[in-house]
């Protein structure tokens, strides 16, 4: 089908129009309506979405389903993706129903929630399918406006400090990101992205006010984009933002949070800084594996120190993505392939954990950890649900949390043991606060009477959660879908990342010959 990424992309943006423009009225009825509409919309763009993947060439390493029409101010509209963007447009497409499900108790404001949703999917959608870097930098930094206002209306007490917060780190750091794109243009002549990864920006070591720059300009346009990615992974010590957006954001929000914005920063690594920016990324290689090393540890850490359960959990969520960007700049095709496995992974994982506190918060209208304790009793069927997700948490083997952070150990092992080694600890770690905070929660006896009345899961929440039961016990015991699609477009990745370092080392050796 033509234009098939354009259909998907733009769904839900439709469907929010829909409901800006006809849906009046704020009883019972309309916000009936509105919940479902939305969960129609979210639906047929997944279901839509079957058609790309199945259709999908896994041996092709370009990109496929290329649609490309003429813009504005001489830009190009272009769309396609590859074995690396596939999987994170199915990936939101996926979770995208099930969000809109968990909303459905949502009494306030119910037809705004559904609009700033589907708005929300079309950006990140468009993050995924964007073959234009204007086009890319519009999507990435528009998703931050429904999000924001997801969190500063729907959320917690202290959601306009969270918001602003949320906005202004993302946002600041995106604007050295726009700098580089100009800087690109510039130099390459076009903002289109295939045209650009064969493009070669200079590596001359630059001076600027007497500090030589060794990669010159690759590696100032690499820091800027690293800028950034590395915020909205978000990577230690720009962290900060992630914990206090996830306590006051809703569930919903916390869930897309999560599952699928921080991945924008993991896919920013991959279709630009490593394929476009190789030999500064090279260089910069061992600060990157470091920082990712002590998030993983200072993280784990922190989170054992929690006492509100979403907290723990993002703080989880910064350790994971540690993993994602060793895998990444481990450069390998086991790094790679674990950093990508592990957001994919991670995105039904730490969902479905912000999925269980919402399954909570809504009975007793408290995160405190210290608020719970014996809930087994009243609740077995959400008992064995966290419990499961908690062992994915955990990366037990058989779920596919194991499979992410074997696979990255695994290539970041091969290029510095020492990074492999410090980032191993967090493996011990995250079994600490994950069984803790299970322990605490669900363990021990029923002893507080705010809990005597309460009651297990729904049939609704239970649908919720099936889907990511399966893909979290699928993907542990037969990592094969994934690892088949990524692993071609990878390794033409690696091909071209070392064919570029190997070509600037010999320009290295020459220098400190000369020196």
């Amino acid at each position: 089908m033509d234009n098939l990424l354009s259909f998907i992309t733009f769904l839900p943006l439709v469907a929010a129009l829909i409901l800006a423009l006809f849906l009046r009225g704020d009883d019972e009825a309309a916000r009936r309506n509105a919940k479902w509409l939305a969960l129609v919309a979210t639906t047929a763009t997944f279901l839509l979405s079957l058609f790309v993947l199945t259709g999908f060439n896994a041996a092709d390493t370009g990109f496929q389903f290329v649609e490309e029409h003429p813009w504005i101010l001489g830009l190009t509209y272009k769309m396609g993706v590859d074995g690396i963007s596939v999987l994170f447009v199915m990936l939101t497409t996926f979770l995208m129903p099930l969000v809109i499900a968990a909303c459905w108790e949502v009494q306030t404001r119910v037809k705004e929630y559904m609009i700033a949703l589907l708005v929300l999917e079309t950006l990140m959608l468009g993050v995924f399918c964007a073959l234009d870097l204007v086009l890319f930098y519009l999507f990435f930094e528009a998703g931050l406006i429904p999000m924001f206002l997801i969190i500063g209306i729907w959320g917690g007490k202290d959601r306009i400090y969270a918001a602003f917060k949320f906005f202004l780190y993302t946002f600041l750091g995106s604007v050295l990101m726009l700098v580089a794109i100009v800087a690109m243009y510039i130099d390459a002549g076009t903002t289109d992205i295939p045209t650009l990864l064969a493009h070669s920006f200079g590596t001359e070591t630059l001076t600027i006010g007497g500090v030589h720059v060794l990669g010159g300009m690759q590696t100032l346009l690499f820091l800027a984009f690293f800028a950034s990615f590395a915020v909205k992974m978000p990577m230690w010590p720009v962290h900060t933002w992630l914990p206090d957006a996830h306590v006051q954001a809703p569930t919903a929000g916390s869930v897309v949070l999560a599952a699928i914005l921080l991945k924008m920063g993991g896919y920013g690594f991959l279709r630009f800084s490593l394929p476009m920016f190789p030999v500064a990324s090279d260089i910069l290689a061992p600060l990157v594996l470091w920082l990712s090393a002590i998030a993983i540890v200072y993280t784990s850490l922190v989170a054992l120190a929690q006492q509100d359960m979403k907290k723990l959990i993002a703080y989880s969520s910064v350790a994971h993505m540690g993993y994602v960007t060793m895998g990444i700049f481990a450069a390998n095709q086991q790094g790679i392939d674990g950093a990508i496995f592990q957001m994919i992974s991670h995105g039904f994982v730490s969902g479905a954990l912000f999925l269980c506190v919402g399954v909570i918060y809504d009975r007793m209208h408290t995160r405190e950890i210290d608020a719970y304790g014996g809930l087994v009793n009243r609740m077995p069927a959400y008992a064995l649900i966290f419990m499961l997700f908690t062992m994915a948490n955990v990366g037990l083997p058989g779920t596919s949390g194991f499979i992410g952070e074997f696979l990255t150990l695994m290539g970041v092992f091969q290029v510095n043991t020492w990074v492999a080694a410090v980032a191993t600890t967090g493996v011990i770690l995250s079994a600490a606060y994950a069984l803790w905070l299970y322990r605490r929660v669900v363990m021990g006896d029923l002893i507080k009477e705010s809990l005597k009345s309460i009651t297990d899961m729904t049939a609704r929440e239970r649908a919720i959660f099936a889907p990511l039961v399966v893909m979290t016990l699928l993907l542990g015991v037969y990592p094969a879908p994934v690892l088949d699609v990524i692993g071609p477009s990878v390794g033409n990745l690696i091909a071209g990342y070392d064919t570029a370092v190997a070509a600037f080392e010999p320009l290295t050796q020459v220098a400190e010959g000369g020196n």
